[in-house]
């Protein structure tokens, strides 16, 4: 008996203690690289540090820069969004050639987790919830961090941008099309999401983040916005990056091409049905397989 309620008692201090953990990780303890001072975007590749929430200085976000000599606020603004790594700085420096050539402004957030591998929830799947299950506020979600991005950029350059185009590979291509799905108030002129390893369906019956269940999506926007779902021809096996494996990732497809194909056609039909517009397209990158230097080679031809 003695040695039981020695057990429940060490039981319950060690859940009292991940709570308490838990708590002061997600509320109390700042998180993030050190604010840096505002300051106008400098020509050529920069960084700077912001706070990701308008109420709160409690987490901070990176955020990677590239501006061409001779971009103007009427040219391209696009948003790249790393895939699991979390290595933003990469696939800025993907991209930089392609802006000189096209005089795109690049902006690259760095959503760093040092749990990367074993989490998702705080970057692709938008912190619609914590990794314990709570639900945050929409102003704590990752979509809307880009907003808050977009908005300080607006505020330290003078500038008055009325909209951007995003670009997303891998776990940034599941960042994009749910930020389509999910961003009723984003400013989203064109999206690409490319090759993400599994995603999240029109479908009201399955949870999120697969479905749509509970979910308060405004797909008649949704459906508007221009969105490619760019896929790598190649990109059919899941030893090509971490390819999620669970039983509702499986019924999307076997790999990223297939499932991909069956998001866009299943979101199709959704849209026939309700009657809305539907301003997707599906577009297969041939004999490129899970390459985000080559898919964004690809995708600047649709910018």
């Amino acid at each position: 008996m003695k040695i039981l309620k020695i057990t429940i008692l060490s039981f319950l201090t060690i859940v009292a203690f991940l709570v308490v953990f838990g708590y002061l990780y997600l509320y109390v303890l700042p998180k993030g690289p050190e604010l840096t001072t505002p300051k106008p975007l400098e020509i050529g590749k920069g960084n700077f540090v912001m706070s990701s929430y308008k109420h709160t200085e409690r987490k901070s976000i990176r955020v990677w820069t590239y501006k061409p000599d001779s971009w103007e606020p009427d040219n391209t603004v696009l948003f790249v969004m790393h895939g699991m790594a979390r290595n933003a700085e990469n696939y800025l420096d993907a991209w930089v050639d392609i802006a000189e050539r096209k005089n795109i402004l690049l902006i690259a957030p760095e959503f760093e987790n040092e749990f990367y591998r074993v989490t998702t929830n705080d970057y692709q799947e938008g912190n619609l919830q914590t990794f314990f299950g709570v639900k945050n506020p929409e102003s704590e979600w990752s979509y809307t961090v880009i907003e808050n991005i977009f908005d300080y950029i607006n505020e330290n350059n003078d500038f008055s941008l009325d909209g951007y185009s995003m670009f997303g590979h891998s776990a940034g291509g599941q960042f994009v099309h749910r930020m389509v799905l999910l961003g009723s108030t984003n400013r989203i002129k064109k999206a690409i999401a490319a090759n993400a390893g599994f995603y999240t369906f029109t479908d009201v019956s399955t949870d999120y983040p697969y479905g749509l269940q509970n979910i308060n999506a405004p797909l008649e926007k949704s459906f508007s916005t221009d969105l490619t779902v760019l896929l790598g021809e190649l990109d059919k096996s899941a030893e090509l990056g971490k390819l999620r494996q669970t039983k509702n990732a499986m019924v999307q497809g076997g790999h990223r091409l297939e499932r991909g194909t069956n998001f866009f056609n299943f979101a199709q039909k959704v849209s026939n049905r309700k009657k809305l517009e539907f301003n997707w397209r599906l577009q297969v990158v041939p004999n490129v397989g899970h390459n985000y230097k080559k898919m964004s080679e690809a995708a600047s031809e649709l910018l």
